[in-house]
């Protein structure tokens, strides 16, 4: 299902009339409010009246594997045991035991888990610090159902190392939520979709765009498997900006600027020395999965992967997800004929000599990456700009007239006539036309990932399995950003202007660049046997 196309589209010409009020007056977040609870009418409230106040009967509800105890793993599985027409019956993660992990405060998460569970003195063991591993996610699940969905007389959930073995052995399985490092993302979402179940995936679809578009492909050819990315449930509404876009507010679309505070985790400018231990309870080869073996570093893993181009996605996988999709939707946006990538290099000394590293393993400290898209029906040719590491577009002369700067995360489309300048995912449009005043838009509740209703979206997540259908957000929906995200990694490591055939899905310019579109799977990983 795509977003209303009444106001998030540039076929209409830019002297178009004003779009009808009933087709575009109901954003996303409206949507799966409506939708939600349309679908929990049909499908609840009979057994509701049967039995109960708020119970749901065990044939609707949705059996979910969780995969990846992580600490933003635990924060996302608090709101899914919340869900009473989801069950969690397996938790699976490599790590065993809460040892190494890493959060943004000391004792936040551990507070947030003991208050969800009941549990006031709760510990994650281990390390004693930041919980973490499967033993915690078993221990979470199985408090949480216990002390406050006793009712539902549930046995206890099983937890697995591997990931292969849990898709084995749960037979009866309806999905799976995927929390992993963004480099398992793909192949395991392949292994799920093969096996006819629902996936839920926080971004990216994958940090290699061949192995992505096999996901999409896959998951296209399975239309009564639900799959949702997460991020979708984020991203603002791009109604206003459109209605001035086509009715010719900033002239001629050229560009759209799109910058994040991201990284917010370490970069790091060296490989690290790989003479740690692998700590107690981590299969260290099960986390590396299709990647090419290498020494353990605990700088590879828990909150850093995703600075490293074998692991993570960088800066744009992270937070584009969140904020270019709808952009990306309304302007009609597909493949890039070239990207062109500005970056950060590391120069160090070798002996009483200055050397600059040459880094093709781990993302740069900060950079610009820009993309030309070609015309696409009304729409020009455009660009879009993604600058990250603290780095931003040059501050509007409207601004600067008026005294200000840009924030330190934001949007801003620009024409040949005018500009519009927003919040990082579109929220609280401001216009700047040359020969008017500055105009901004209602305020309206800012749709980010911290606010957003996640329990409305897991309910309409969990009633689309059910029906075997789809809505928004699913991964086919995602193609064009799966392109950007990741031709922008391999733009980077590069360090070159990509020339790209969609066709072909090949670089024609930079051949190296090719062997960063793909990946070469180590033994008993490859996604055709998995």
């Amino acid at each position: 299902m795509k977003k209303n196309s009444s106001t998030n589209s540039v076929a209409a010409d830019s002297q178009a009339t004003a779009p009808d009020s009933t087709s575009s007056n109901i954003d996303r977040r409206q949507f799966v409010k409506l939708a939600g609870a349309g679908a929990l009418a049909f499908s609840i409230v009979p057994r509701f009246v049967l039995g109960g106040q708020g119970h749901v009967a065990p044939s609707d509800k949705i059996t979910l594997a969780y995969v990846g105890c992580g600490t933003q793993g635990f924060r996302e599985m608090l709101s899914m045991l919340a869900v009473p027409n989801i069950q969690i019956v397996a938790v699976c993660d490599p790590n065993k035991s809460a040892i190494g992990y890493r959060d943004w405060s000391p004792n936040g998460l551990k507070f947030e888990i003991r208050q969800a569970i009941g549990k006031p003195d709760w510990e994650p063991g281990g390390d004693n610090t930041i919980p973490g591993g499967r033993d915690n996610g078993k221990d979470i699940v199985d408090s949480y159902y216990a002390n406050k969905r006793g009712s539902d007389n549930f046995k206890g959930v099983n937890a697995y190392e591997d990931y292969r073995e849990l898709l084995e052995k749960e037979k009866d399985l309806d999905a799976v939520k995927i929390m992993t490092p963004d480099h398992l993302h793909g192949l395991f979402a392949i292994a799920a979709l093969k096996r006819n179940k629902h996936v839920l995936m926080h971004k990216p679809v994958s940090n290699r765009l061949l192995e992505g578009k096999a996901v999409i492909e896959l998951a296209r050819s399975k239309p009564n498997l639900t799959t949702h990315l997460i991020p979708w449930d984020s991203n603002g509404s791009m109604d206003q900006v459109m209605e001035w876009i086509n009715h010719g507010k900033i002239g001629k679309l050229k560009e759209l600027h799109n910058w994040t505070n991201r990284p917010v985790w370490p970069q790091y400018p060296v490989l690290p020395p790989g003479n740690e231990t692998i700590p107690e309870g981590l299969n260290w080869d099960i986390w590396l999965g299709p990647e090419a073996d290498r020494p353990y570093s605990s700088e590879y893993t828990n909150m850093v992967f995703r600075g490293w181009y074998d692991f993570g996605g960088g800066s744009m996988a992270d937070m584009g997800h969140y904020s270019l999709w709808t952009p990306f939707n309304a302007l009609q946006l597909t493949s890039p004929e070239v990207v062109e990538p500005n970056l950060t290099h590391f120069v160090t000394m070798n002996g009483k000599v200055p050397s600059q590293v040459r880094n093709n393993f781990s993302f740069p400290m900060g950079c610009s990456v820009r993309f030309k898209y070609p015309a696409n029906g009304n729409r020009p040719a455009m660009d879009v700009i993604w600058y990250d590491g603290g780095i931003r577009p040059a501050i509007p002369e409207e601004l600067v007239a008026n005294n200000e700067e840009l924030p330190a995360e934001g949007m801003m489309f620009v024409g040949d006539k005018g500009k519009i300048l927003c919040g990082f995912n579109v929220q609280n449009p401001r216009l700047f036309h040359k020969k008017n005043k500055p105009v901004s838009a209602p305020t309206k509740e800012i749709n980010s990932y911290a606010e957003s209703k996640m329990v409305d979206a897991l309910t309409l997540f969990a009633n689309n399995c059910k029906a075997g259908t789809q809505y928004p957000g699913s991964f086919p929906e995602a193609e064009a950003l799966t392109e950007a995200v990741n031709l922008y990694a391999a733009s980077l490591r590069t360090g070159h202007l990509l020339k790209y055939d969609a066709a072909t899905r090949q670089v024609t310019n930079v051949q190296q660049a090719n062997d960063y579109l793909k990946r070469n799977y180590r033994t008993g990983w490859d996604p055709a046997t998995i």
